[in-house]
């Protein structure tokens, strides 16, 4: 048989239309079985509002019966460490990022922890091993817009009258979504200054120990009791405001050397019996407008003296008030940025405590009250491995720090020299083994106190 064009053509052309036409049957088939997944899903949704209404229509214990047999859905931490979501490290916790979830029965629990390892160079004989800290929390979402937490924390394993160990409460607060960018706390709760403060899981930060920046000059954990607004622009700058309590001038102790290792460390009330007379204020700006930039400061501010009442109070401070005047400025700048696997970060903190001259003519030949001091640092990490749940990451800091880094003036023969500052660098790497667990390791090297340099080994989580 001979082919034509013709006939070939005319056999294309059919051959056409049978393929389009087979096409269309497959499409018209598509959209009906979609059609059908959407009828499904619609009826599911009314069936599921059907339920809801019945469930708003039911008895208060019916409904409280039926709420507790849902399972449980950990809602947003704003200012306390939690379960919700991984930190790395050093990022700072948004105000808030979600509306609380609807349910009104919803109680969650959330920790970390630490356990630390630390050999001396030169005196080896001083090697330790500590279980740090344990910190267990509670979140219990008491309606829509309200949540209570509380986060207590267990130091050194054992507490007793004659150990070294503390139980305490580092947190305990209300909060209230007054919008969907703004709310409000009160009760005991951290300060947001620096980035260590509040966010401070083993998880969250580089190297075996906290930074002495940020526990030295910046006391770590430091919380306060009192009020506080917080929110989040659209522009991506957060902020916080607060009138709380402050520090406690008269707890000084010129022989201990607490004050010399953290002049407010060695001050702090803590929520126990805080003396309340003299209120202090803060405020703290964070700007995150681009990915992996954040630009932030803070400010606290109030006076440090009031009125003599224990027993214990008035034999070291006999005359009544020394310093009525005194009063304590802290504030800090700094700055993080996360570009690919690069994690670098800066932070500077300064303090002031004024009208301290006639109470350190009291405490002539003990450890005096700083007029100043100070410290900073800069830190850079690299993600060098990932497989799969692990990942590593060597970093190293560089820091500078004095707790008395000047005084007041004293009468001829009563003075004291400023200290010098330490410098110290640290080196080492964290192990990341999955979302909650960190390994770590680092090598600390001092430039005065040279009998502190050490070998530090630890193991953290979170939950």
């Amino acid at each position: 048989m001979k082919i034509t064009p013709i006939c070939l053509a005319v056999s294309l052309l059919l051959g056409s239309g049978a393929s389009h036409a087979a096409t269309d049957a497959r499409l018209l088939a598509r959209i009906e079985r979609m059609a059908a997944e959407l009828d499904a899903v619609k009826a599911e949704l009314k069936a599921v509002k059907a339920e809801a209404a019945a469930r708003q229509a039911a008895p208060p214990a019916a409904a409280t019966a039926a709420a507790s047999a849902q399972p449980a859905v950990t809602p947003p931490l704003a200012a306390a460490p939690g379960p919700v979501a991984t930190v790395e490290p050093n990022a700072s916790p948004t105000p808030y990022t979600s509306p609380l979830t609807p349910s009104t029965s919803q109680t969650t629990f959330f920790g970390y922890g630490e356990i630390n390892y630390n050999r001396p160079f030169r005196d080896q004989s001083q090697t330790q091993l500590d279980v740090r800290r344990a910190i267990i929390g509670i979140a219990h979402q008491a309606s829509e817009r309200t949540r209570i937490v509380g986060e207590f924390e267990f130091e050194h394993s054992v507490t007793s009258a004659d150990d070294a160990g503390e139980v305490a409460v580092e947190q305990l607060y209300v909060e209230h979504r007054l919008s969907d960018n703004v709310s409000a706390k009160g009760g005991l709760f951290l300060i947001p200054l620096g980035f260590l403060n509040l966010v401070h899981e083993p998880t969250s930060y580089y190297g075996v120990e906290r930074n002495f920046v940020e526990t030295a000059i910046i006391p770590s954990t430091w919380r306060e009791v009192g009020l506080s607004a917080f929110g989040v622009s659209d522009a991506g700058l957060r902020w916080d405001v607060g009138l709380t309590s402050g520090f406690n001038l008269n707890k000084w102790d010129g022989a201990s050397s607490e004050g010399k290792e953290s002049p407010l460390g060695s001050i702090h009330q803590e929520g126990q019996l805080a003396r309340a007379n003299q209120l202090s204020v803060y405020g703290a700006l964070s700007w995150r407008g681009t990915p992996g930039l954040d630009v932030g400061a803070g400010l606290f501010t109030g006076k440090m003296a009031h009125k003599v009442k224990t027993p214990s109070e008035m034999e070291a401070n006999a005359a009544g008030l020394y310093a009525p005047d005194a009063r304590l400025t802290l504030w800090d700048a700094h700055v993080r940025w996360t570009p690919g696997k690069w994690d670098l970060s800066a932070l500077y903190a300064r303090g002031t405590i004024t009208d301290t001259a006639g109470f350190n003519e009291r405490l002539a030949g003990t450890n005096l009250v700083p007029k100043s001091f100070f410290g900073w640092y800069t830190q850079a990490a690299y993600k060098v491995w990932e497989n799969g749940e692990y990942a590593l990451s060597p970093f190293a800091r560089y820091e500078i720090f004095n707790t008395a880094a000047s005084f007041a003036a004293l009468p001829a023969g009563l003075g004291v020299t400023a200290d010098q500052d330490e410098k110290v660098l640290t080196a080492g790497a964290n192990l990341r083994v999955g979302s909650n667990v960190v390994l770590k390791a680092d090598v600390q090297r001092f430039q005065l106190a040279r009998e502190r340099d050490r070998l530090n080994l630890g193991i953290g989580y979170q939950f």
